[in-house]
């Protein structure tokens, strides 16, 4: 994050709210609606006071819903608004650059979902961007935030597992599978940049290295098993360009071999398996499916003599949003974890949580991976 004073840090260390606008924030089950609101809710030191949608009509309707005061049709009126300093742009990919460039050009710092952009060049734009305006910014990398990973993080470090010999990643999209919901047609198609690489595997490869360290060497491949998927209420199938196999390998620092396997669709077997393999122990993280941003995840460990895994409870100190549930309200409870911590990191001067210049790299290294260079 950018760590340089701003009205934004100044305003956090006063104690007054920070006034949050969502771009995006539907009435109708959208992704904000799932994870924003209610992770600004939980956590004190935010107020949400605007929401702009595609229409005005339908930003009304959904402000009377969310019981949000101020509703805009356009994203330019939201950034405009005095009352919001800091944006939130939580739609479709394509749309990423434009609306983050809107709120950048209005003097807002801005906290835009993963995939920063669609593609490393827009990623990279948006980052200089954000340095010209010299604004604190922040990527939707969240699953580094979750209390589960840095307990994670903690141990590893304290020597639970000794020296890391290897780590393998198994997950499962959910999406690019057999199947899609007629509102999801958008994830096939490779050139919207929502896909099985730029999401899961994305978020699980980010909160690994938060973990474990940045792999070396990654090398990642691509594969189309299926082409198409069958719409769940027409029956018709839709052509699915986007790959549903993605496989990576390399070392982390200090030579552990890493593994990743992601494929489309959902198991019968496995969904979400992390393991963590030492000279004297073991972890294993595991989830529902293979989002580790989004998902209840359970942590899992055995060392020494034990020949077997037991519980691993996440200790209450690793816990800064105590109202809500890692399990009932999952699609928050990163997201509330980053926003609490954005704040710390406002106050503090510190970088936990990722800004615009770590989303670049993120693509960067992604895009690299994928050429081999």
């Amino acid at each position: 994050m950018n760590t340089s004073p701003s009205p934004l840090a100044d305003l956090a260390r006063s104690g007054k709210p920070i006034g949050v606008g969502i771009i995006g924030l539907g009435a109708q089950g959208s992704w904000a609606e799932r994870s924003h609101l209610p992770a600004l809710r939980a956590v004190p030191g935010y107020e949400l006071r605007a929401l702009s949608t595609s229409s005005q009509q339908s930003a009304e309707l959904s402000g009377r819903k969310h019981g949000v005061p101020r509703a805009f049709g356009t994203a330019a009126e939201l950034a405009a608004c005095d009352e919001v300093d800091l944006v939130v742009v939580a739609v479709k990919v394509p749309h990423h650059r434009e609306l983050v460039e809107t709120a950048l050009s209005a003097g807002k710092s801005v906290l835009c979902e993963w995939p920063l952009g669609n593609g490393l060049a827009e990623a990279e734009e948006m980052a200089r961007l954000a340095r010209g305006h010299a604004v604190p910014t922040a990527v939707g990398l969240q699953a580094r935030s979750h209390p589960a990973l840095a307990h994670l993080r903690d141990l590893v470090a304290d020597g639970y597992v000794g020296e890391v010999l290897s780590t393998t990643v198994v997950g499962s999209g959910g999406a690019w599978g057999p199947t899609v919901g007629p509102g999801d047609h958008y994830v096939l198609d490779a050139a919207n940049g929502a896909t099985l690489l730029t999401i899961p595997f994305s978020h699980a490869l980010d909160g690994l290295a938060s973990v474990l360290g940045e792999p070396e060497e990654l090398r990642i491949g691509l594969a189309s098993r299926r082409t198409a998927a069958v719409d769940t209420e027409s029956g018709r199938a839709v052509p699915m360009t986007a790959p549903d196999q993605v496989v990576a390998s390399g070392r982390l620092p200090g030579g552990a071999v890493v593994t990743f396997h992601y494929r489309g669709g959902m198991s019968r077997g496995t969904n979400f398996r992390w393991e963590i393999n030492g000279t004297e122990g073991d972890l294993v993280v595991t989830a529902p499916v293979g989002h580790p941003q989004l998902s209840p995840l359970t942590l899992e460990g055995g060392r020494g003599a034990s020949t077997g895994l037991a519980p691993l409870p996440v200790p209450e100190s690793y816990v800064r949003v105590p109202g809500l549930d890692p399990r009932t309200d999952a699609p928050a409870y990163a997201v509330a974890h980053a926003y609490r911590q954005f704040l710390d990191d406002l106050r503090e001067g510190t970088s936990a949580v990722p800004d615009f210049a770590h989303g670049a790299a993120r693509h960067r290294g992604i895009a690299t991976a994928l050429t081999g260079a």
